[in-house]
């Protein structure tokens, strides 16, 4: 793997990818000034590459603001419609999602966030976090996250948390580097993460790793809930037992098409 310093490394692409990244479900429309701030270019360069995006087909102009296209999405599903695990998955999320009846979800690791691969629903909850197919949340914060997180390879996992913000989403978010490292201690060794209200008010969740053949931690598996409906002393007792189930028919599955 390079890094920005390798004369491999396209700096104008990286560029071109943080214009895209600016955008977001709290900021879908923009101006070329507020692109510009988000991304640390100079007017001139968001401008060059706003308007490729555009007669590309993955922007458009609104005024003096933009806003990406659904074309976007063939991006983000390209990717998803490369994981053949999101198929194999689905049932086995449906499973414990109807055991439980919850929401439960399965997601990869991106740089310092989780990517939400599958999901099989539950009753609906009084959240605004997005848990959709796509869906990308700070690890640092969520169970899923922690899970991932704390199944990678020691100099990759401690690169990685030097480089977190550790944006404080509720007054429970791990907030700094050694708080973080002990509870990915924690979860490694217990083999679950527990995430009581760290990502949102209300929002509680547990996740278990998925294998690959080789035993490596590929994604992870989890179950979510409103505070309200589930304490964390049962979500435990009854959602571990449904995803170690779950997770367990999911890595069978795995191994047989191998």
């Amino acid at each position: 793997m390079i890094d920005q310093t390798s004369p491999d490394f396209v700096a104008s692409f990286a560029r071109g990818l943080s214009v895209l990244r600016a955008f977001s479900a709290d900021a879908p429309r923009q101006t070329l000034s507020e692109v510009a701030e988000r991304t640390g270019l100079t007017r001139a360069a968001a401008r060059r590459f706003l308007l490729t995006l555009e007669a590309l087909g993955y922007a458009q102009s609104e005024g003096r603001h933009f806003r990406l296209t659904p074309l976007v999405l063939d991006l983000g599903f390209s990717y998803l419609s490369s994981l053949d695990i999101a198929d194999t998955l689905q049932p086995w999320l449906q499973r414990a999602g109807d055991a439980l009846n919850e929401s439960c979800s399965a997601a990869v690791l991106d740089g310092s966030d989780v990517i939400h691969i599958a999901r099989a629903g539950g009753p609906p909850h009084v959240l605004t976090v997005n848990l959709a197919v796509g869906a990308r949340l700070p690890a640092h914060c969520t169970a899923m996250g922690q899970v991932l997180l704390a199944h990678l390879a020691p100099p990759r996992r401690n690169v990685l948390l030097r480089s977190l913000g550790f944006e404080p989403r509720t007054p429970a978010t791990i907030t700094d580097m050694k708080s973080l490292s002990d509870r990915l201690a924690e979860v490694r060794d217990q083999g679950y993460a527990l995430s009581d209200q760290e990502l949102e008010p209300g929002l509680r969740a547990l996740a278990v790793p998925l294998h690959d053949r080789s035993g490596t931690v590929i994604a992870a598996m989890a179950v979510s809930t409103h505070s309200a409906r589930m304490s964390t002393d049962r979500l435990l007792a009854l959602g571990l037992p449904a995803l170690q189930d779950a997770a367990r028919g999911f890595e069978a599955t795995q191994a047989m098409r191998g």
